[in-house]
Formats: C-alpha cells, structure tokens, sequence
C-alpha cells in the first residue's frame, strides 16, 4: 500500500533554537536517523509537478510561527519538552516510520516540535487526485481515439471487400458479352452456312467445342447471381458461397482448353481453304461489335477467364478476416477454381510456345519438325565458335530446344530466313564441359554424337547461364526418357487367348513405338494419335482402336479394345489371321520378337548421307535370319523401317572424320552407302565383329551382353538349324 503524500524537506524545518548541546547522544542517533529517512522521502518527490510545489509552498506557515511555537514549550531545565497539542495530525506521520523509531522518547520529543501539516496534506492529494484525474481522461481519449481508428481500419476492409466483388461483377458482364459473340454471331453464323452445304458442320462444332455451355452456364447462372448479390451488399456482404455453389460448373472449361490447339488449327485451314468461310469470319471481324479484334483474340478469352477467377478470390481472401463467416466458402471455391486454371494455365504457355516455334521455323526457312507440340524453347542467342584447325572464331547463332540444339549461321537479311541450320545436336547422349583458352577467354564445349563444338560465350555470366540451361535440359531429358539399355528383356507378357480379358494387361509405352501396332501406320501428334488397347495393352492409332467390348476384369465394363481382341472377344472372327486378310510382308516383323532372339541388337544413329543428320533406330541382326539387318524406330516397333541383306558389303571402320565421330562405321556395295555410329567404342566393335562375318556369309557368334549393355538382346544359345 503507497505512502501518504508529504510535503517536500523545506516545509520540515527543525525549531530553531534546538542544538545539539540540549540533546543527548541517544537522542543525537534518532535524529540522523530520521534525517536520513526524510532525506530519502524527499528525493523520492523532487519529481511533482511544478505547479503543485508552488502551491503548497504558498500554505507554508510564516517563520515568526515556526519561532513561536518551541518558545512557548521550552522548560527552563532543558530537560525535553512536551508532547505537541497537535498530535491528533500524528497519524499522518506515523506510517512513514517504523514502530521502533516512532517509540522512542527523543523521536517523541522532537516530534512535538514538528508541526503536522493536515490541511497541507489534504491540499496536496486533491492536486493529486486533479493529476491523476487527467491522466485517466488523456487514456480514454486515447482508447477512443484507437477504437475510431480501429473503426476506421475495418471500413477501410470492407471498402476494399466491395471493390473485389464489384470488379468480378463488371468483369463477368463484359466476359458474357463476348461469350455471346463467340456463341451468337460466330457460331450461329457458321453454322446456318455451313447447313447450305458450304462446309461441314462438324469443323463448326469442332472449332467452337463447348463454347455454347460455357456462355449459357454464366449468363444464366453466374451472372445473374452476382448481380443480386451486389444489389444487397449492404445486408449479404460476401461472394464465396455464391463462387462454392457453382465454382465445380467451371470444370467443363477442361475440354475447351484441350480442344484449343486443334480449334486453332481448323480454324487456320478453313480460313485457307473455303472463301465462304473466311468472308463470314471478316465480315464480323470488321463491326463495331468485335473492337477490332480477330476471333482467335475472342477464342482466347475463355481459357484466360479461370485464372482471372483465381487471381481476385486471391485478393478477396487478404482483405478477409480470419474469423469472417464467408471464409471457409471462399477458400473452398479458391480449391476447385485453383484446379481449373491449372489447366488453363497450361494451354496458354503450349499456345505461346507454339507460337515462338513458328517465329523460328520462319527465321530458319521452313526447317522441318521445328513447329511440334513436343518441342520447347529452352534458350537461343548469339555466341562465337572457336575453329578447330585454327584460332579464328566465328559468329553463330543457337537454339536449344528440349531434345535438340540447332547450331546456326546467321544470314545478312532484314526479312524472311535470318538463319542457316548447320548442324542438329541431339541432346541424347550430350555432354558439356567448361575449358579454358588463355587467348579466348568465357569459352566451354558441347559435344554430341553428331558433332562437338567449341563455343565462346560474351561474358563470364554469359557462359555460367549456357551451361546451367545445357545441364538441366540434358537432366530433364535423361529423366524423362527411359533408356533402353534391357528394352529386349522387358517384352510385354502377352495376355493369352483364355485369359484375354480376364486379366489387366501391361501397357506398351507410349515411347516405345513410332507405328501403330496393329495397321503399322507412323503416330503423328495431330491426324494419328496413339492409344491404348484394354485387352491386350498395344499401343494402336484410333481406326484400330474403334471398338469396344466387355471386359470382365473391369466388372463386364465396355472399353475400348483393338479389332483383333474385339473379334475374339466377341467370337466374330478368327484372330490368328491378319484381320486385314493381307499376307505378312518381309518388313512385319515384331521387333520385340526378334530382339529376344538375335545375335545382336541396341541403338545406333543411322544415316544413308553424311549431309543429313543421323537418326536414332533399334538394330537387329536376328537368329533366324543371319544375314539381314533389321532396322526399326522403336523396341517395340511391329514392323521394321528397312532392312539390309549384309552379304556382300564392305565394312569400314571410320576412326577419324570431320563429319562423323570416332564410333562410326559404314556399309558400303556399290552406290549404296549405310553409316551408323555406336554409342561407345566398345559397342562398335561388338558390331563390327558380327557384322563382318555376316557380310562373308558366315554365322555370328553370339555375343554376351556387358554390363548389360545395349547389344543385350542376344540369347546364350542358337535355335536349332543353325
């Protein structure tokens, strides 16, 4: 419990006519006692307000009292002196001593000396009081002052809330306003031309796909409720129970972003090909309607709409409170629109990946494979190229895609091909390493099967970015495409006929074939797409995959199933026979089938001309056939690309080329030349070894795969008859 206020030290003088001769030595060590105490207390409050002292010093009594007062108690024998007749003020002293000192009897015959200054006292607590009084009204007015503050704060968030919605909701208009062009005019228009024969209506709906849905699913549905939902604002302010109700309608924006690439491919040809039909689409581009703007512009708007939706649901939930009603609707909605737009997101960096490769298949002329869904522009630029016989450099210019690097010389011209391809580096089995030239300084090495090249780069950090993009496109790569190193063991378990659809079949990779395996027609990424049997796992193209049977390991479900395990499912035909009736020719012949069985096998780059580059094929010189190479695109392959009669052929063993690494070998008969580069040195020998007997007309010896190489088709023993 605090003290009670005191005056300050001045307002306690001693009498002045106590000396220290009229005390005692007992009496002496009271006093500095209670001097020393009182010395104390007075520091303690040197700190009050000035205006306080002020007043208590004008209450201080005059010094003729201060003199009057020990006079009239004096004795005569100076033995002491009575106690105060004001001692009904000692009370007020008492606290700040304790019991002991306040006891004794010189404390008690000084203290009557002492006047207690009641009045004082109660003065200087009401000017306490008035302190502590205004200090208690500067804190409320604080606290009011933070609470309109915070007041200020919260309608600030809800300002920003509306913004939010209101900004969804002018979108949405203008976002249904062109759904209604795309659908209404377009659309419409198309459609009523192409039912006078001008054209297919198919190509309509396939160039549109699902637009008609999408525009009925938000003028009807979305639309309408965000507007009711911004008219009662004031009494409803939230939008993440509207956006969770219909969020999963937005789903079916999946199959118009698939069906984006190939609308714009159909809408290309038929703006090339059909007069009728590229008039209908200028006419409409040209009014007022359109904002000079083409369809493929509109066309776009859908599959950019989702991750508009995603983007201010982002925004909508940093200005929401934590403890807000509408939270966990918005973060639901926020969930299932996030999975929309990856899909969207996805469509939009392929198309403009699709349209850089366009720029560059026009900067090289028309250079073919370039403008391919499968390729991707990891990085190009200018860089020098350090001779090999000399210690010239030359300007060059790169493009490194995921699978390949184009190296380029540049054209002296303004418009059309700006650049030469000089050689294609795949990047299936590159290496790059950083060198050191003390002329040629920023300088490292790409090296390929097909060539090895000695570049300079502009700068140390110049050179540091070209080999982190070659060495992360060479990892992305190796990890992505499997080796095919045990390709010949891993044979798929073919089902039987009993157990054909009765048992999951094991899926032939994608990857590992080039042809259907059925009709034995190449794949293609837009006119023959690859697919896969239910039954028996091929991989077929679609008009070999257009059947369906009841599989029983699928709970009698139809799926979709080859023609071949379609006829002996159904029992509509005899399947040991090519269901086309055509006999097989000398090219049909399974690689898988023979690889299990052959001398040798593996990969080997191929090439009938030393100017093209090579391509990469599985080779198989099987058992049964001795004399013959095998040449396929794929493991997996149904059916061989060529084939080469070996006997007769002269084998050489090209140790050092310009146009060829090391590891190369050729086949040579007349005007007819084979190259072909192995892997590794020691995987060219394996090859040269067999084939040299063959071209005599000898049979091979079986060669023992090492460490399990890529020549590890070959089997231990030779069938009979040979």
């Amino acid at each position: 419990m605090p003290p009670p206020p005191v005056l300050p030290k001045p307002k306690f003088q001693c009498p002045v006519k106590i000396s220290d001769r009229n005390i005692m030595d007992e009496d002496q060590t009271m006093t500095n006692i209670t001097r020393g105490r009182t010395t104390v207390i007075s520091k303690c409050h040197r700190n009050i307000d000035k205006s306080a002292t002020k007043a208590s010093s004008d209450l201080r009594p005059p010094p003729e009292r201060l003199a009057e007062a020990p006079a009239s108690t004096e004795r005569s024998d100076g033995g002491g002196s009575q106690t105060s007749s004001q001692d009904s003020g000692w009370h007020v002293w008492s606290g700040w001593w304790s019991e002991e000192v306040k006891g004794h009897a010189g404390f008690e015959e000084q203290a009557e000396h002492l006047q207690a200054p009641s009045e004082n006292s109660r003065r200087e607590s009401a000017v306490q009081d008035h302190e502590d009084q205004t200090q208690e009204n500067v804190l409320n007015e604080e606290t009011q002052n933070m609470e309109k503050d915070e007041d200020k704060q919260e309608q600030i968030k809800e300002i920003k809330l509306y913004k939010i919605a209101n900004e969804l909701l002018q979108t949405e208009r203008a976002y249904v306003t062109r759904l209604h062009l795309l659908d209404q005019v377009f659309c419409s228009k198309l459609t009523e031309e192409a039912g006078k024969g001008t054209f297919s209506v198919e190509v309509v709906k396939s160039i549109f796909s699902n637009v008609g849905s999408i525009y009925a699913f938000h003028s009807q549905f979305l639309l309408p409720d965000l507007e009711t939902r911004m008219s009662q604002w004031d009494s409803t302010p939230r939008i993440g129970d509207i956006l969770a109700q219909l969020a999963p309608f937005l789903r079916m924006y999946a199959e118009y972003v698939k069906n984006f690439d190939s609308a714009m491919d159909l809408l290309k040809q038929w703006t090339e090909r059909s007069t009728q039909f590229n008039s209908i689409i200028q006419d409409i581009q040209s009014q007022e309607v359109c904002g000079n703007l083409t369809l493929q512009h509109h066309m776009l708007e859908p599959v950019q709409r989702v991750p508009r939706y995603e983007m201010l649901l982002k925004d909508y939930l940093k200005k929401l409170p934590e403890d807000d009603p509408d939270r966990s609707q918005a973060e639901k909605s926020l969930n299932i629109i996030s999975m929309a737009a990856t899909h969207s997101n996805t469509a939009i960096r392929k198309m403009e990946n699709l349209k850089k490769l366009m720029e560059i298949y026009e900067m090289l002329g028309g250079e073919e494979d370039i403008v391919n869904p499968s390729n991707e522009l990891i990085k190009e630029g200018q860089i020098l190229k350090l001779a090999a016989r000399n210690t010239s450099s030359m300007e060059r210019y790169l493009f490194l895609f995921n699978n390949m690097l184009l190296y380029c010389v540049p054209k002296f011209s303004l418009v059309g091909q700006r650049f030469t391809v000089r050689t294609r580096v795949q990047v299936q089995g590159m290496k790059v390493l950083e060198t050191s030239n003390e002329d040629y300084p920023h300088t490292f090495q790409v090296s390929g099967k097909e060539r090895t090249l000695e570049l300079q780069a502009s700068s140390e950090q110049d050179k540091e970015d070209w080999i982190k993009a070659f060495q992360k496109t060479i990892e992305i790569f190796q990890q992505k495409n499997e080796t095919f190193k045990s390709a010949s063991k891993e044979v798929a378990d073919e089902v039987s006929k009993e157990e054909l659809g009765k048992r999951a079949p094991r899926w032939i990779r994608d990857n590992e074939v080039t042809m259907c395996m059925k009709c034995k027609e190449p794949f293609n990424p837009l006119t023959r797409r690859r697919h896969h049997c239910r039954a028996c796992g091929y991989v077929v193209c679609y008009k070999c995959s257009d059947y369906k049977a009841s599989l029983r390991y699928d709970a009698n479900k139809l799926n979709k199933v080859c023609k071949d395990c379609y006829c002996i499912l159904t029992g509509r035909g005899d399947a040991d026979e090519p269901v086309s009736g055509k006999k097989r020719g000398i090219l049909e012949i399974e690689a898988a089938q023979v690889s299990g069985n052959s001398f040798l096998c593996g990969f080997l780059q191929y090439s009938t001309d030393r100017t093209k580059p090579c391509q990469r094929v599985w080779c198989v010189i099987p058992q049964h056939d001795a004399l013959v190479l095998y040449l396929y695109g794929a493991p997996q392959d149904v059916k061989a690309q060529c084939t080469i009669p070996l006997l007769g052929y002269q084998v050489e063993d090209i140790q050092k080329s310009v146009d060829h690494p090391p590891t190369s070998f050729r086949l040579c008969q007349s005007k007819s030349v084979h190259f072909f580069t192995a892997d590794t040195e020691e995987v060219k020998l394996r090859w040269l070894k067999v084939i040299r007997k063959a071209v005599i007309g000898e049979i091979p010896e079986c060669t023992t795969p090492v460490d399990g190489d890529l020549a590890n088709g070959c089997q231990e023993g030779m069938p009979d008859g040979i």
